[in-house]
């Protein structure tokens, strides 16, 4: 692409972001936006909204660009996570972790599994990491982790649900 047309696209993107907060601010979502459009057209203007309507929240804002991430578009989400790390918490790096492992990209899942996970006395957090190794068929690491989690907090169901899910082919909750 050259440098014109970038710029050409980030300027289209800049005024259709700045229409559709004006647009979802004073009118909330019209139905015409997405009514009777082609489901990328209908994706497409309700995420203009929905970035809106995130502001700028880092659990919301990673959820647009799930989104964004898991339909198609990884670059927009990519550029979404990219903003939400520069000042992300461990919460953030989990949400995130999730969505590059749903997506299959467990080449970008990993390193942030196992940063999150490295010196972690966070139960609910070694839990779903776990799940996500077992899914992925890393049953020796999943074990460790679940076998971390369990010993921090042996009754906690929402990690033992993680676990037993994972076995049988259910991604973390």
């Amino acid at each position: 692409m050259s440098w014109k047309r970038g710029v050409t696209a980030a300027g289209l993107f800049a005024a259709g972001m700045a229409a559709g907060w004006l647009w979802a601010k004073e009118k909330g979502i019209d139905p015409s936006a997405y009514q009777g459009k082609s489901p990328k057209e209908a994706a497409a203007a309700l995420l203009v909204a929905a970035e809106t309507q995130a502001g700028r929240g880092s659990w919301e804002r990673i959820g647009v660009g799930r989104v964004y991430y898991l339909s198609g578009d990884k670059v927009r989400g990519q550029a979404i996570f990219d903003d939400v790390a520069k000042k992300a918490e461990g919460s953030d790096w989990e949400r995130i972790a999730k969505v590059y492992a749903e997506a299959g990209d467990w080449e970008k899942a990993e390193p942030v599994l196992r940063k999150l996970t490295a010196d972690s006395d966070d139960d609910s957090v070694l839990a779903m990491a776990g799940a996500l190794y077992n899914l992925h068929g890393d049953r020796v690491t999943a074990e460790t982790l679940f076998a971390r989690s369990f010993k921090i907090k042996p009754d906690e169901l929402w990690n033992t649900l993680d676990a037993a899910g994972s076995y049988v082919g259910v991604r973390p909750n």
